[in-house]
Parts: C-alpha cells; structure tokens; sequence
C-alpha cells in the first residue's frame, strides 16, 4: 500500500522536479513539458506544499534544487522511467508478459535475432523488447530485466550467465592488402581502426605476438557494424570480432592481415539485477539461452 494519499504527489509536479533537475533551467522545462515557466514554478510549490520542505533555492530569478531535492530527484527520475517501460510494455503485449532487454547492437544482430524467433515460438505469451546500450548502466534507473554484457563478470549487483567467448581477427581490404603481413610489426605502417570502448586492443594483440608496450593510435568507432564497413572500403586495418566478420571473410570482402584468431580480452554475458527477484518471463529466457549455447 502507499500510505496516506496525501504524500504521494502528483505526476506533473515530479515531472517538473525531474526536468528542472536533469535541464538546469525552468524554462528548458518547461518547453521540454508545454507548459509556461509560471505552471513550472506552481507545481515545484504545490509539490513543496505537499512535502512540507524546501525544495527549490530561488537566486537571482532562477531556480536550483536543494541538496536533499536533488536525491529525492534520483529516485523520482527511476520511477519515471519504471512507469515508462511499464506502459511500453503495456502497449506492446497488452495481453500476456513481457522481457525487456538492453543489448550490445553487433551481438544483438548476428548473435541474438537469428535465434530469438526459437524463443517467441516456445514462448509465444512473452513479448520481447529490445534496446540498445553500449556500456554498462544502473538497472535501478534504466527498469530492464536483464543485459548483453562485453567483459569481464564484474557487473555491480548482478549475477551472470556466460554466453559466448570471443576470438578477433585482424583484416583489411584486399585494395589495402595485396598479401599478408609478413609480420606483426607490419601493421603499425598501415593506418587503424578501433573501437573507442576497447582502445587498447591493438596493443594486446600486438603484444601476443611478441611487441608488448605498444598503444598505437586510430580511427575511432562507437559500433563494429561502421567499423567493419570502413574495414570494408579500405580506410584502414580493424580488429573484429571473428563471428561478426563470417561472412565478409567467405566473401573475401575482408581478408586476415596476419596470423590467425586470437582470445579476446573479454567475454559475452547475460546479466540480471540481483536485488529483486527475476519475474517469470526472465526465467524462461535464461533457461531458453542456456540451450543456446550448448548448440553454439
């Protein structure tokens, strides 16, 4: 239960807390909510009314949270965004349950939905949302069931279930590579490319094969489907992931630079908060993709 109706506030004066906290000004919020910067400042006093504190400094005609308003922000801004997914959920399966998941966009694509129509067919009463998010985040704020983790099983309040391995390859473009390397130092004549969230891979791979302490620099890509298409036109020599790249290799669209896969720094992981239990729909998925690795 929730208590005395009376202490629980209403949606548009948190919404106006939240947008005055997150857009720093009252009249950003309230553009961002259509409503004019007088309404702004009536909901912030109605909801400091309500509470019976402070909320809000007015300094030089503007307006700043209090230390304790910007805390109590926090957790209005995840309860926003649980009541958002709530209604997403709702309107995407209005009948049966639902699993929502943040995924990485490259294992997402070729790894994920090529199998994920096994899923929706065992389990036809799950809708599965999906959403894409390239480095860790807080479960409490973001309101998924579970994630596609890159790394080590080092997720803050999570459990884990290992997925999958993974093994680069350097490539080029035949334009870029009439012949392979004839070693590994060769590289560091031709221009590279990376991703920005694993900077140093060239410098371990560099070091596998016998040149530890180099960082050599490159071309910067947030996704591996860009990087891989650079890789493609010749821009420059790319560390990828040897599941992603299959089919540009077969096609000969990419060919090894030099040597063959090596273990990459990390691993795939399906991570789920460890602070509430896991809701039915979750269940099933972690027991459905167990089986899918035994089948990898």
């Amino acid at each position: 239960m929730f208590g005395s109706r009376r202490h629980l506030p209403s949606l548009t004066s948190l919404l106006a807390l939240e947008a005055l906290d997150r857009l720093k000004t009252a009249s950003a919020a309230a553009a961002e909510l259509n409503l004019t910067q007088s309404a702004i400042s009536r909901q912030l006093q109605v909801l400091e009314d309500q509470l019976g504190i402070p909320l809000i400094l007015r300094e030089r005609g503007r307006l700043r949270l209090t230390p304790a308003a910007e805390e109590y922000t926090r957790t209005v801004r995840a309860t926003l965004a649980t009541l958002a997914a709530a209604a997403r959920t709702l309107r995407a399966n209005p009948q049966g349950s639902s699993l929502t998941l943040a995924i990485l966009p490259a294992f997402g694509m070729h790894w994920l939905a090529p199998r994920l129509a096994d899923f929706t067919r065992r389990h036809p009463q799950i809708a599965v949302n999906l959403s894409t998010r390239l480095r860790p985040f807080d479960f409490g704020s973001e309101g998924f069931d579970a994630a596609i983790h890159f790394g080590q099983p080092d997720w803050p309040g999570a459990a884990h279930l290992p997925l999958m391995a993974e093994q680069v390859l350097a490539v080029g473009a035949p334009a870029l590579l009439p012949a392979p390397l004839t070693s590994a130092a060769d590289i560091l004549g031709h221009p590279l490319l990376q991703i920005e969230s694993r900077s140093g891979d060239w410098g371990r791979w560099l070091a596998r094969h016998g040149l530890p302490g180099q960082r050599p620099p490159g071309m910067l890509f947030d996704q591996f489907a860009t990087m891989t298409q650079a890789a493609v036109h010749g821009l420059g020599l790319a560390l990828l992931p040897v599941f992603l790249i299959e089919a540009d290799l077969a096609a000969g669209r990419l060919i090894p630079a030099f040597g063959g896969p090596v273990p990459s720094h990390g691993s795939y992981f399906l991570v789920w908060p460890q602070d509430r239990p896991p809701r039915a729909p979750l269940l099933a998925f972690i027991d459905w993709i167990a089986t899918q690795i035994g089948q990898s």
